[in-house]
């Protein structure tokens, strides 16, 4: 059920030109989403499936998308503040995560 919740609460993506997109195009995901509740949530919703089926391919091919969101959230736990989670009020956590943002762009221009 959170599966589905998640791809319905996806925002409109913002295209050039033309209306805003409803939905990604594609869907990458590890072996562990591969179940058929969760492909047939894909497919009602027209988003290629790019999971790796069980026992039959290697997630290895899904490691280059993959790796630039863990490498982000990795950059973002290296805040003691973002990694556990000491604010109650969701307006200071939101600040302190874009904090965290900047300095990780100020250091990766450096």
């Amino acid at each position: 059920m959170v599966f589905e919740e998640l791809l319905d609460g996806i925002k409109p993506i913002h295209r050039p030109r033309g209306r805003p997109r409803k939905r990604p195009e594609k869907l990458h995901a590890d072996k562990a989403y591969d179940i058929p509740r969760c492909r047939r949530a894909l497919h009602k919703r027209g988003i290629k499936v790019r999971i790796a089926r069980k026992g039959v391919e290697s997630s290895e091919t899904l490691g280059k998308h993959r790796w630039v969101v863990e490498r982000t959230l990795a950059w973002l736990s290296k805040h003691r503040r973002l990694a556990l989670r000491y604010e109650r009020r969701d307006d200071i956590h939101l600040a302190f995560l874009k904090l965290s943002c900047a300095l990780i762009c100020l250091n990766y221009l450096k």
